[in-house]
């Protein structure tokens, strides 16, 4: 069985747009603006492995708050 890796920015922008279909009252480019500045807290940490995680549930609460 052949495994595929997928890229740190794959699995973000992959995100961006699940969070989109979750929180569709929240413009994309918004949705796109709050993973992005999530993101950039990580830029200098050695430890990659639960980035992706860890912008996932931040991005998700403040997408919570602005969806109403």
């Amino acid at each position: 069985m052949e495994m595929i890796e997928l890229t740190e920015q794959t699995i973000i922008d992959q995100l961006v747009d699940r969070l989109s279909e979750r929180y569709p009252s929240v413009p994309g480019d918004k949705v796109a603006e709050v993973v992005n500045a999530r993101y950039a807290r990580f830029n200098d940490r050695p430890i990659r492995d639960y980035i992706p995680l860890f912008v996932e549930r931040a991005a998700r609460s403040e997408l919570a708050q602005l969806s109403g």
